[in-house]
């Protein structure tokens, strides 16, 4: 599959969130602030990014990340909105390339980009051992 047949410039998807105390900095090291951690919002960015193409994709298709360059600009505390958006930027042949961000109630908390590779599901599992229904959820 080339993704430059299926997949669009300019295609996005947004995800919203109420930044909870498992998501902090805090949470996962002792002694730290209780404000949302960055590779949590770098999660949300990415979820982002599958969700804008997801719905493109053949059967047995899927996107992995690959590539994450991000910055990480303001705090937000326990209890704020988070608003993450995705907009494809461009696409090669099995890359698609994204521009994310994140905004809490007040500014933007976070910008980059974002690369997801295009991935077939059998040949993944028959490259890397165990079968499809061990690690794919439905």
């Amino acid at each position: 599959m080339d993704a430059r047949d299926i997949i669009k410039i300019g295609m996005s998807a947004e995800r919203n969130l109420i930044v909870p105390p498992e998501r902090t900095v805090g949470h996962f090291v002792k002694g730290m602030p209780m404000v949302y951690a960055t590779p949590m919002m770098i999660l949300e960015m990415e979820l982002a990014s599958g969700d804008a193409i997801k719905s493109c994709l053949e059967p047995g298709w899927i996107t992995v990340g690959t590539e994450v360059d991000v910055r990480h600009l303001a705090a937000t505390p326990v209890g704020a909105p988070v608003r993450t958006t995705a907009r494809v930027v461009a696409v090669e042949r099995r890359l698609i390339r994204f521009e994310v961000e994140a905004f809490d109630d007040k500014r933007r908390i976070g910008e980059g980009r974002h690369t997801r590779g295009l991935v077939n599901v059998d040949s993944f599992t028959k490259r890397f051992g165990g079968n499809q229904a061990s690690w794919r959820r439905q």
